[in-house]
């Protein structure tokens, strides 16, 4: 790979995509020589474990679940369009990712008190990508009686701390996601990062579909197809104990579209968990999504055919909803709430007060107060609404592989009652 071909300022596709500002190709070209060490994935993710052992005194050589980081870099090592941007970034998300869980493990072993922490009824919620978020964790997320991870504390994951070492974490976490702001300013905005306030929990469960927002990886993909969950779960209850311990007790809300078709992992681990199923007919997300993943793509890759992109994430969308559906005709009756995103989102001042119920939690004034302030912002992410023939789907392909689902969520958001 020569330096020329990087720092070439008229690649066609990055041209034809907006939001890539031209420092972004200037920094890929000025990182090229980083791209050297993808040739051997396996030493890298060596060394990147070893610093972070090291840096945090960690004797668990044993953990199976750091070496299952190792597929997903190798994944990375074998993306060909990879940039030298997209690998760099690639190993400072794992980076994080390792030294972050080996943190969590050692607080547990340190203070075995921790492991004794209980985490009581938690919310998952599940919905499909760029639905109701707003309302998820400016409202919900934001009750009195609730609580959900930080970005920041998901990034760096400690009991309490004195407030100047909180400080440091935190502005280490602004840093990284400002310097994201600077390289695509689109990708910033789509994604509302904002590090001190709740973010997406896939920051806190280790594999999905998240880490396919740099690249797409086949393998990658096949295995995530073929993985159990469970140990995912596992560590992320260990996190919330270690953000729990020694702090008033809260009902945990953990938003991400991860935990879709992973209820059955989910409730293996939290027993007692509600799990919010927001449904939301996937034809009219479908191609909103292909566009952030474009535009994701567009910073991490040499060449982005969008083409490639539909595919891939209607395979992976159908069958989180097919996972799903099976697991709510197994679990009991009150692991799962069923609401339509139509009426969260046409009428939530009704429908949150009815969800909250459901839930066995408490509307109060403080509610209705995030709800007026989460209704008066903006939306977001409306850039993204593109046509799904751009991303290589015909409607016909889609409708076949949602099957009866979106009529069911036709029903839903009409029905008085749960579609059960």
């Amino acid at each position: 790979m020569s330096r020329s071909r990087d720092a070439s300022s008229k690649d066609p596709t990055e041209a034809r995509i907006p939001g890539v500002p031209a420092t972004t190709r200037l920094l890929n070209a000025f990182l090229t020589p980083t791209l050297a060490s993808r040739h051997t994935p396996d030493d890298v993710f060596d060394g990147l474990v070893f610093e972070a052992r090291a840096a945090f005194g960690d004797g668990e050589a044993d953990d199976t679940a750091i070496d299952d980081f190792r597929v997903l870099l190798g994944a990375f090592a074998r993306a060909t369009q990879f940039t030298a941007l997209g690998w760099q970034t690639a190993l400072m998300d794992l980076q994080v990712r390792v030294e972050n869980r080996i943190r969590v493990r050692r607080q547990h072993r340190l203070e075995p008190a921790i492991g004794t922490v209980e985490v009581r009824a938690p919310v998952f919620v599940a919905a499909l990508p760029r639905t109701a978020t707003a309302l998820v964790r400016g409202v919900l997320a934001k009750s009195p009686a609730h609580r959900a991870p930080l970005l920041w504390e998901m990034a760096c994951t400690e009991t309490a701390q004195p407030e100047e070492v909180r400080h440091r974490h935190f502005r280490r976490t602004a840093r990284l996601y400002r310097s994201l702001g600077r390289l695509v300013p689109k990708a910033l905005h789509a994604t509302e990062l904002d590090m001190a306030a709740p973010g997406d929990c896939a920051h806190l469960l280790p594999h999905g579909g998240h880490h396919l927002l740099r690249a797409d990886l086949p393998e990658y993909r096949q295995w995530l197809a073929n993985r159990d969950f469970t140990a995912d779960y596992a560590f992320l209850k260990q996190a919330l104990q270690v953000l729990q311990y020694g702090r008033p007790p809260a009902r945990w809300v953990i938003e991400a579209p991860a935990n879709l078709g992973r209820f059955e992992a989910i409730r293996r681990i939290f027993p007692d968990a509600v799990i919010v199923w927001v449904h939301r007919d996937p034809m009219t997300v479908l191609g909103s999504h292909c566009g952030l993943v474009e535009a994701s793509w567009a910073l991490h890759q040499r060449h982005s055919d969008p083409r490639g992109i539909g595919p891939a994430w209607l395979a992976m969308v159908s069958k989180a909803i097919e996972r799903s559906r099976r697991a709510w005709t197994t679990l009991p009756r009150e692991a799962i709430v069923d609401v339509a995103y139509e009426r969260l989102a046409g009428d939530p001042g009704a429908w949150l007060p009815w969800l909250y119920e459901r839930i066995g939690s408490r509307w109060s004034a403080i509610d209705e107060a995030n709800l007026a302030r989460v209704r008066a912002e903006p939306a977001a992410g409306r850039a993204h609404e593109h046509e799904l023939a751009r991303y290589g789907l015909g409607p016909a392909e889609a409708e076949t592989a949602f099957g009866d689902y979106p009529r069911l969520v036709d029903r839903l958001a009409t029905a008085r009652h749960v579609l059960r």
